[in-house]
């Protein structure tokens, strides 16, 4: 497929957008690095302008309208990213601008889009039914669609990160972008490889959203009929044909990740990096961690984007620390007297470890008479601690259960 997206045209966005979009840091991560064996930088588009690089697409296709599209007002179906963007630009740029977003879009989301002044409208479970009522309302009210990645200007925009990239570490060996329908690493790929082609470009995809995956797979563009991934700003069913003309010849290859490994990375960019990531934003770092990508030497992870619901946040926190056996719940059966609770405490607290919630109960009916059943939560530094706790509750007379 034929296009007209050039490095001028890349180049040309980034010098309309300087002042407008912030010139993400490239930070170079010690512990990431270390855990790896490879020279790992990331790329904070997670501390963008509305968390996301999707301004960028969204700023450099609404600033190319003409006067007549913009006095139309734009209308645009994102899982949330690119919607933020759009709703930004079109507020910068003085036009209505109005957002058909799915209805499980988290909640953070759907309210930054209103608050950029854009009128939000929900509908459907994934990007592509979203999508399909955008269409659906372009045609009724005739405003411009700016779509989330199948266009040559969005495009033009979200190449600019590669050209970031590039004017600060010349040495790169490979950039890992992650993919849903092709327009951040479209742009990244063909700004790199006309700019220096011996750097490798790889692509990562949810294992439950791989069209892109099986595209590049087969040298031809496919779709799946479902998208199952928790990271919905990758979830695409429909790649663009025209991102996908560019990944094939540009993209070195294309690799998947599982939902769990991305929710690891998610809290790892939290607790040691100090980072708040989405899961579309983590998956490049995820495949890289999980040795996925062949490259060493010095690679770029870009963090796409960190507009991560708080609640689901607590999820992941809370599921990783149990996965880490730092969270652990133990059942055991003591005395029905006074003090034996009191004892069977103070063996955890010499141990260090920290009691979240205890349940008591006398009267359960598996539970004899003389005795009372004891769940306890805690808070542990790891599964050899817990091991620690467990073997010394043993030795003074306990029968413990993990639950």
């Amino acid at each position: 497929m034929k296009h007209d997206i050039t490095l001028e045209s890349i180049q040309r966005a980034h010098a309309a957008m300087q002042g407008i979009v912030h010139k993400t840091p490239l930070d170079r991560s010690r512990t990431f690095s270390a855990m790896t064996g490879c020279d790992l930088y990331l790329k904070l588009e997670n501390l963008q302008k509305t968390g996301s690089f999707k301004i960028r697409g969204a700023y450099n296709k609404i600033n190319s309208l003409s006067d007549a599209e913009k006095q139309r007002g734009v209308i645009a179906a994102s899982a949330g990213n690119h919607a933020q963007g759009v709703a930004f630009a079109a507020s910068a740029a003085g036009i209505r601008a109005t957002i058909v977003m799915p209805e499980v879009a988290p909640l953070a989301k759907t309210m930054a889009t209103r608050g950029y002044g854009a009128e939000v409208v929900l509908h459907g479970s994934v990007y592509d039914e979203a999508f399909q009522k955008a269409e659906a309302i372009q045609q009724e009210t005739g405003q411009t669609f700016i779509h989330a990645f199948n266009d040559a200007a969005v495009i033009a925009g979200q190449g600019t990160v590669g050209l970031e990239i590039l004017s600060e570490l010349e040495d790169v060996a490979a950039i890992v972008v992650p993919i849903g329908g092709g327009g951040l690493i479209a742009g990244i790929a063909l700004a790199v490889k006309e700019l220096a082609p011996h750097v490798k470009v790889y692509g990562v995809q949810a294992q439950g959203a791989p069209a892109m995956y099986m595209s590049k797979r087969f040298h031809a563009l496919k779709t799946t009929p479902d998208a199952v991934t928790f990271a919905d700003g990758i979830a695409v069913k429909v790649p663009g044909d025209l991102t996908f003309s560019i990944i094939e010849r540009y993209v070195d290859d294309v690799f998947v990740i599982d939902d769990e490994a991305t929710a690891s990375t998610i809290l790892m960019l939290l607790e040691r990096a100090k980072l708040m990531v989405e899961g579309a934003g983590a998956v490049s770092l995820a495949a890289v961690l999980h040795g996925r990508i062949p490259s060493r030497g010095k690679i770029v992870s870009v963090i796409s984007g960190g507009n991560i619901d708080v609640n689901f946040i607590s999820r992941i926190i809370e599921r990783g620390l149990v996965k880490a056996g730092r969270r652990v719940k133990i059942s055991t059966l003591v005395a029905d007297r006074p003090g034996s609770l009191q004892r069977l405490l103070s063996i955890i607290a010499q141990q260090r470890a920290n009691v979240i919630h205890v349940y008591h109960d006398r009267v359960e009916r598996n539970v004899p008479l003389s005795q009372a059943v004891v769940e306890i939560s805690l808070e542990t530094r790891d599964w050899l601690h817990t091991e620690e706790i467990l073997a010394n509750l043993r030795q003074a007379g306990y029968t413990v259960e993990m639950i």
